[in-house]
């Protein structure tokens, strides 16, 4: 089911707040490099899932991932104390592995291609 309106706002927020908070107000070297890519709140507004992409190593990004489940009180206490919102939303960091998942599919398509190159081409009736 498509999000709502309000929906759409409240991720919108969440994710331009949360963006703000790290930038600003969270020291942890292990955030440096984190970008928050999407925010997808329930219908209730209950729960939270915030994506987020990061530089650097696999190692990197577990690390960054740590790090943001650490700081996730704080950001909700930031958000409270920012937002009108009823109730802020419980948040669970996720990875997005989007820009992973492009370069590997970039990566298989330039492999076929060059596979391709190396191989005579076949005749159309079927005689090589």
């Amino acid at each position: 089911m498509p999000p709502t309106q309000r929906q759409e706002r409240v991720n919108h927020l969440l994710r331009s707040e949360i963006s703000d908070i790290l930038r600003r107000d969270v020291e942890d070297p292990h955030i440096g490099f984190v970008t928050i890519t999407d925010a997808q709140v329930t219908a209730d507004l209950k729960y939270a899932k915030v994506f987020f992409s990061t530089l650097g190593t696999p190692q990197e990004a577990v690390e960054a991932t740590r790090a943001l489940r650490r700081a996730r009180k704080f950001v909700r206490k930031s958000l409270a104390d920012r937002l009108e919102l009823r109730h802020v939303p419980e948040i669970d960091f996720r990875l997005d592995e989007t820009a992973a998942k492009a370069q590997r599919i970039e990566i298989l398509l330039q492999q076929v291609a060059e596979e391709r190159e190396g191989q005579p081409e076949s005749s159309p009736d079927g005689d090589d």
